[in-house]
């Protein structure tokens, strides 16, 4: 078992320590105001994060939020909101402050209420403050949340037409995106922050105020993503262009055909690609993107900073989930890292809507944390800024409907893997309210979606409990009645790791009709991140290895901190990174390989390192196409298993090693085990479907093992383990099978756990379990009951079906139960939905 990476002490202080933005592009005036921080606008750091922890005022804190937007809402009714809150549960609100709202007709902004008693944003933070509740400030520019323009005002785009983004093939954006760095657009975001950032300036909690965070606008870069549609204009061209010459110096024509002709030449070819360059472009300009990103977050934050927002980390929300599933979401990862990523004072937040949370779709979630805590510094938290609630019926066409366990089961996960903030989405409807002025869009409202808005949501816009609000309110106050547990608890992990690529997730921006861009596109996207069909990643979770990530391209693999890596990959990937695979390999390492064995760059030109290396020469891939049943047989260490149908093989020819799959009709090898210097490589060239006992056979055969097991015969249990050093830990169980329940025994390293009682775990449940965990002033050597809550000598404990027993060291005493002692311990044995356990 390994912990994260050894602490380093981190301190939020104003702007402090943003030197690592110079190399992300950082321009030189943002640069130096970053770093110039003047001690005498920095108040005292009360909210800092370090050791993967939230700190407010020193102390780990688990933050709790939900979205209430108060522009949607009369002011007479933001009482009756925040009580719905309140009675939920929550510590914290969060809500986006549209610009687009705000501003006036002439021009003007208004946040005192001066023309609409709803634009009075200080009042509705002084009035959640006054309620007990912390507060998150999403200011944009850009918000979302169904609005029109994006929450950006149209007066914006149409006073600077130079801004709006011109795409592929000289095409208008078909969303209303902009050149995030055109000097009209920055000159137009600091006018909206010099009215904004005085507001929470003045509320910040180092002020005695509930200003506890600050987003840096919201999803950048979606938009065109979304649309395929990249911000080509004129000034961004120019500076893509520069940054091309840059990063190729001479060598750039032989990358580019283009390289010699003039600006205007070079800007038609980027925006008119072909197809001998159309996977380079779209690779370099994916890079490029993610250092301009960066430099509009800087931009941003000097903005706020230079309005006196300090103190507090700001945040950027990544995007990248669609119909309940999340395989796109680490593009979002990809674009945005250089804006967070070991960023002093900056952190990041998921944006993520999944539904239930089911066989389907979990190692999706799982996923989603580990790749973010893979591209987090050592101190930076795992956060969710929207965490999707409600009952999903998004459309209000009565056609969905959440579970009452998705939201449930989707917290615990997240806490389990280390979530420290998370915000639910939409808390409390609401309603557009009309424009100032008629736009003759069809309903003049500033909205989307309608008068009403938010109807899926725990509180619908009249401000009634949904259908979902009794669930959102049991699950909320099961976190917040272990807060002082969790708050301080690390993930712990096996000793297997999954890699990520993030320049696997550089396809946001296609040139379409390409066919060497289809050919890098089809191959990411069926093989990256999890796997070919998502087995590598959901074998993994449901074999029992607790897992995290880590960053192939942060830098070399050292096996002693890695002994294991897992990597999912198809014919594309970087020469760095193979080589990087050969020396880690050849010192020692450990590697798991499934997809397709690299043999080219992701500019889709030959590269065959690693394939060299491991002795391996690439033949023909076959498929399962025109009625051929491709088939694979077992050989070696996978044997026996029977054959199996799949859907796609590369066949390789091995030097050395020992062949453990072969397709049937050729006899040809799709899956080997093969030495290379010190280490070994375990090579899987086909689609195999997630069966566990393959994939715990080919860990197996690299000495990796699960430490946790459980005797569960049925799939969909998993467990993981949360610790706070001597203080103890906890163990995450879950069981998300639809519906099945479960009852098994478990063992850590051979050794029974729970004293060898049985835990029952009904479907689509989860449950957080002592082991040997101070609460309360008592330490629980173990529970097969759910800890609910600890305090002054005693613990309050939820049954999972049946008997409970609980064995406390020391003396304690229970009502009703049947009570032992076994050396120093006592025994407790109780057939109660709920009990109390009293110390002494």
């Amino acid at each position: 078992m390994t912990h994260a990476p050894a602490p380093r002490r981190r301190t939020v202080l104003g702007g402090a320590a943003l030197g690592g933005l110079a190399t992300a592009g950082l321009s030189a005036p943002a640069a130096q105001a970053a770093q110039a921080a003047p001690a005498d606008r920095a108040p005292a750091a009360s909210v800092t994060y370090r050791n993967k922890q939230i700190l407010i005022d020193g102390k780990p804190a688990l933050v709790l939020a939900g979205e209430i937007h108060y522009f949607r809402l009369k002011k007479a009714d933001w009482q009756s909101r925040l009580d719905r809150a309140k009675t939920a549960g929550l510590n914290t609100i969060a809500s986006y402050i549209p610009w687009m709202w705000h501003e006036l007709p002439d021009g003007t902004i208004d946040v005192t209420g001066r023309t609409r008693p709803e634009r009075d944003l200080g009042a509705f933070i002084d009035l959640c403050h006054e309620n007990g509740f912390r507060f998150i400030a999403r200011p944009g520019p850009f918000t979302m949340a169904e609005l029109k323009g994006e929450g950006v005002p149209d007066r914006v785009r149409a006073d600077h037409p130079e801004i709006v983004s011109t795409g592929w093939h000289d095409a208008p954006a078909t969303t209303p995106t902009v050149d995030y760095l055109a000097p009209a657009f920055l000159k137009e975001m600091r006018h909206w922050y010099g009215a904004v950032m005085p507001v929470l300036a003045e509320r910040l909690h180092g002020k005695g105020g509930p200003v506890i965070s600050v987003q840096l606008d919201n999803e950048i870069g979606m938009l065109a993503w979304v649309s395929n549609s990249p911000d080509l204009t004129d000034h961004l061209t120019a500076d893509f262009d520069g940054w091309l010459r840059t990063e190729y110096g001479d060598g750039l024509a032989g990358r580019y055909p283009f390289a010699d002709e003039d600006l205007a030449g070079r800007r038609k070819a980027i925006r008119n690609p072909k197809d001998a360059y159309g996977a380079a472009l779209m690779h370099d300009l994916g890079r490029f993107m993610r250092g301009r990103f960066a430099r509009y977050a800087a931009e941003l934050r000097t903005a706020a900073e230079d309005h006196g927002v300090t103190g507090i980390p700001f945040v950027i929300n990544i995007h990248g989930t669609s119909d309940s599933r999340a395989e796109p979401f680490p593009i979002g990862i990809s674009q945005l890292m250089e804006t967070y990523a070991g960023i002093e004072g900056t952190i990041s937040g998921a944006d993520f809507y999944l539904g239930d949370l089911t066989l389907r779709n979990v190692t999706d979630l799982y996923l989603i944390n580990a790749f973010m805590d893979a591209v987090n510094d050592q101190d930076q938290p795992v956060t969710a800024l929207e965490f999707d609630a409600g009952h999903a019926d998004y459309g209000q066409n009565l056609d969905s409907q959440t579970s009452p366990s998705g939201v449930d089961l989707k917290t615990r996960l997240c806490v389990a893997q280390g979530a420290k903030m998370i915000n639910y989405y939409l808390f409390a409807g609401g309603f557009n309210p009309k424009l100032d002025e008629p736009a003759g869009d069809g309903n003049d409202r500033i909205g989307i979606t309608g008068e009403r808005h938010g109807f899926a949501a725990p509180v619908d816009p009249e401000g009634r409990p949904g259908v979902s609000y009794a669930s959102t309110r049991r699950t909320v106050r099961a976190m917040d009645g272990l807060a002082g547990v969790l708050a301080p608890m690390r993930t712990t992990y096996d000793d297997v790791v999954l890699g990520f690529v993030p320049d696997h997730y550089l396809t946001e921006y296609h040139p379409p009709e390409l066919e060497s861009v289809q050919r890098v596109l089809d191959e990411a996207v069926n093989t990256r991140g999890a796997g070919p069909r998502g087995s590598l990643a959901r074998a993994m979770l449901l074999g029992g290895f607790r897992y995290r990530s880590v960053n192939l391209q942060a830098g070399d693999l050292d096996p002693r901190r890695v002994p294991v890596f897992a990597l999912a990959t198809g014919e594309h990937l970087g020469a760095g990174l193979q080589r990087r695979l050969v020396r880690y390999v050849e010192a020692g390492g450990k590697l798991l390989l499934s997809g397709r064995l690299p043999v080219k760059d992701m500019a889709d030109k030959r590269c065959t390192v690693l394939a060299e290396a491991l002795g391996l020469t690439v033949g023909t891939t076959l498929t399962d196409a025109n009625r051929f049943w491709l088939s694979v047989t077992a050989h070696g260490w996978a044997a026996p298993l029977p054959e199996v149908r799949l859907s796609r093989a590369q066949l390789c020819e091995p030097a050395r090693g020992t062949t453990v799959l072969r397709e049937l009709s050729t006899g040809k090898g799709c899956g080997f085990d093969i030495p290379l210097g010190k280490g070994r490589a375990v090579v899987i060239t086909t689609d195999y479907q997630c069966d566990l006992t393959f994939w715990g056979r080919a860990f197996r055969a690299l000495d990796a093992a699960p430490a946790l097991r459980h005797s569960a015969t049925d799939p969909g249990v998993f467990l993981l383990t949360t610790a706070d050093g001597e203080r103890g830990r906890l163990l995450h169980a879950f069981n998300v099978s639809s519906g099945y329940d479960q009852d098994f025994t478990v063992t850590e390293n051979g050794k029974p756990l729970f004293g060898g009682e049985k835990l029952h775990l009904p479907g689509r449940t989860a449950a957080m379990l002592p082991l040997g965990l101070v609460a309360g002033g008592l330490r629980i050597a173990y529970a097969t009951a759910e800890l609910t809550g600890a305090a002054d000598g005693r613990a309050t404990f939820r049954a999972l079906g049946g008997e409970a027993v609980v064995a406390v060291e020391g003396a304690a005493t229970c009502e009703g139960a049947r009570t032992s002692t076994e050396g120093g311990r006592t025994v407790l044995r109780v057939r109660r939905p709920e009990f109390t356990v009293r110390r002494g």
